[in-house]
């Protein structure tokens, strides 16, 4: 692979990533490489990124994939001199057994300990290279596995160890904690990124770019997501508040202007001669929706539901009147717990917790929650009412009670169904979905970019 077709492939796989990288900019970056040269790996790493990367939640799958296009290393990354560097050692012998396993980890201690970067990645290529070798296979066919090698080095362990070491240093408990589990996390994700590395020396960057590098953070699937990308996916949520409702504001005034006033219109192009150089129109009647919003909090449909009730509740100054229920098989009204000045990841994180919201039966049951919902809270609904459900309409083979459903829908102005799973998997198992939307128009709403697509139209 010359180096212009490793640029092309780099950017088709940022770009099928999720990251928006444009012609304009493919050509930026190679004007910036071209002035700054390919002699410097960081160079080139920051040149890219500087030219192709436009938000920082960006960064993650950024690195990713620079890392295994222009990996720092080759194979074991072996280099001539000292017999005492670990990389070049375990290049031409492996070492695994017990005693060279309980010195490795001593190692790796003391990196973590005085929070060494760069030896902890020479020790994340070691470990990979020792303890995450997948033999039996044939030429071009071996395959390496950093969960093998992290189970080896037991990092549960060696998380209790720093602790205890940095508490001996003056830490407290709190710091102490926190400080072990990012470093330690930090160089798990080493050990992950060589093992890809080394997979894609063999295979192929594409194939693994495809298989293993997870996408930006707004084309991440919710019900996918782990604890650390729900905790980025929080921080995401307030600067894209703030700026979809600055572009709301800014659309609805731009429709303010009504239908055209013909009798001023008229009257005005006197001054012209009778040309209507101007015209005028009469006042438009402002109208917004009061907005009632319908929660499935169960299982891992709650991450969706909690995103989607935060966005919602962040933009409420665009909605008359907004009343949030949540339910698993019986309603709740959590309306009042959305405090102006209020945090929404507290107060979201707190409702789906809360033992209030907990199952009556232990199971999802939608016909039961929507004739709950018009027997404890019928004055919801009115004629200037939108009806926005979410859930994966996954029901537990129950009555769907589509008659309750029916009334709601007659007693509403719009409504709208969010779907968290892929279409494909409507309709499988116990999903109700296209019954349901028979009656109530059902989207599909996987992650960040289609809630935020939504809520657009929505307003």
């Amino acid at each position: 692979m010359t180096l212009l077709d490793r640029h092309i492939a780099f950017l088709e796989a940022l770009r099928a990533a999720g990251l928006p990288v444009s012609l304009s900019e493919d050509l930026d970056a190679v004007t910036a490489l071209g002035a700054l040269g390919w002699s410097s790996r960081s160079t080139v790493r920051d040149a890219y990124a500087a030219t192709l990367v436009k938000r920082h939640s960006q960064r993650p799958t950024f690195d990713a994939l620079f890392e295994l296009y222009f990996p720092r290393l080759v194979g074991e990354g072996a280099t001539t001199g000292s017999s005492a560097d670990p990389v070049s050692t375990s290049s031409t012998s492996v070492r695994d057994n017990p005693a060279a396993l309980a010195a490795l980890q001593e190692e790796i201690l003391a990196a973590l300990e005085a929070d060494d970067t760069e030896r902890l990645r020479q020790l994340a290529a070691e470990a990979v290279g020792r303890l995450g070798a997948m033999p039996g296979r044939g030429p071009g066919l071996s395959s390496w596995s950093s969960y093998t090698a992290l189970r080896r080095l037991s990092t549960d362990e060696l998380t209790a160890r720093l602790i205890d070491a940095l508490r001996a240093g003056g830490w407290t408990d709190e710091e102490a904690e926190r400080t072990a589990e990012r470093r330690t996390g930090s160089y798990i994700a080493m050990v992950e990124a060589d093992a890809r590395r080394r997979i894609a020396e063999e295979k192929g960057p594409d194939h693994i770019a495809q298989v293993t590098v997870r996408p930006t953070i707004e084309r991440l699937d919710f019900l996918h997501m782990r604890r650390a990308d729900v905790e980025d996916l929080r921080r995401e949520l307030y600067p894209l508040a703030r700026r979809l409702a600055t572009r709301l504001a800014r659309e609805q005034r731009s429709r303010h202007r009504g239908p055209l006033d013909f009798r001023r219109t008229v009257r005005a192009s006197m001054a012209s001669g009778g040309v209507p150089m101007v015209t005028h129109h009469k006042p438009k009647r402002p109208h917004r929706s009061e907005l009632v919003v319908l929660c499935d909090v169960s299982g891992s449909v709650a991450n969706f539901a909690t995103f989607t009730l935060m966005l919602v509740f962040a933009l409420r100054e665009v909605f008359t009147k907004v009343r949030a229920f949540t339910f698993v098989d019986d309603i709740t009204e959590v309306t009042d717990e959305f405090r102006p000045g209020g945090d929404l990841v507290e107060t979201m994180s707190g409702l789906v917790a809360s033992s209030a919201q907990a199952a009556r039966m232990g199971r999802t049951n939608y016909g039961r929650a929507f004739t709950r919902f018009l027997q404890l809270h019928p004055d919801a609904l009115t004629p200037k009412s939108s009806v926005l459900i979410l859930g994966d309409a996954r029901s537990n083979y129950a009555d769907l009670s589509l008659p309750a459903l029916r009334e709601m829908v007659e007693r509403s102005r719009h409504q709208w169904w969010l779907n968290p799973e892929v279409r494909r998997q409507w309709d499988t198992g116990d999903s109700a979905a296209s019954r349901y939307a028979e009656l109530v128009p059902m989207v599909e709403c996987r992650n960040l970019v289609q809630l935020t697509d939504f809520v657009k139209d929505l307003a």
